[in-house]
């Protein structure tokens, strides 16, 4: 198997409704090594920035809009096949496919809304990765 590294994120959502520490909970116990986390609050032109990848899409400005509605907890997870482990715990983008015992599935309340989010590759966890930490932030384990 292959340590790998991946961007997690609490969002705003989820945040408001204060099931954070039951996510991170959750992370913990499928043996995540959380290597950063910060709390902060996106503003309108990160969010664009960050979800460019989306940019032609219809759900693009809803999704910024969400996005900066409040604060998010952003995290670098480590760990065996970090990213798609990572993404089978988060569940199914539409909670309502999600399946049973995912984050979506007990925290989610729409497709926007859906309490987190994960790399989906290992190109773009580099790249999310580094979107909102230094090299310094990151504390091996």
């Amino acid at each position: 198997m292959t340590i790998e590294r991946t961007l997690a994120i609490i969002k705003p959502d989820a945040v408001a409704k204060g099931v954070a520490g039951q996510i991170l909970t959750r992370i913990e116990n499928a043996s995540f090594k959380v290597l950063a986390a910060k709390m902060l609050q996106l503003a309108p032109e990160q969010a664009r920035s960050f979800y460019g990848v989306h940019r032609n899409r219809p759900f693009y400005q809803s999704l910024c809009a969400f996005m900066t509605q409040g604060p998010c907890i952003a995290m670098v997870l480590e760990g065996e096949n970090a990213i798609q482990r990572w993404r089978d715990l988060m569940g199914a983008t539409d909670f309502t496919k999600a399946a049973p015992g995912t984050i979506r599935k007990d925290f989610a309340s729409s497709i926007e809304a859906n309490a987190v989010h994960g790399s989906d590759s290992p190109a773009s966890a580099v790249v999310e990765i580094a979107f909102f930490f230094s090299s310094l932030e990151i504390c091996p384990r």
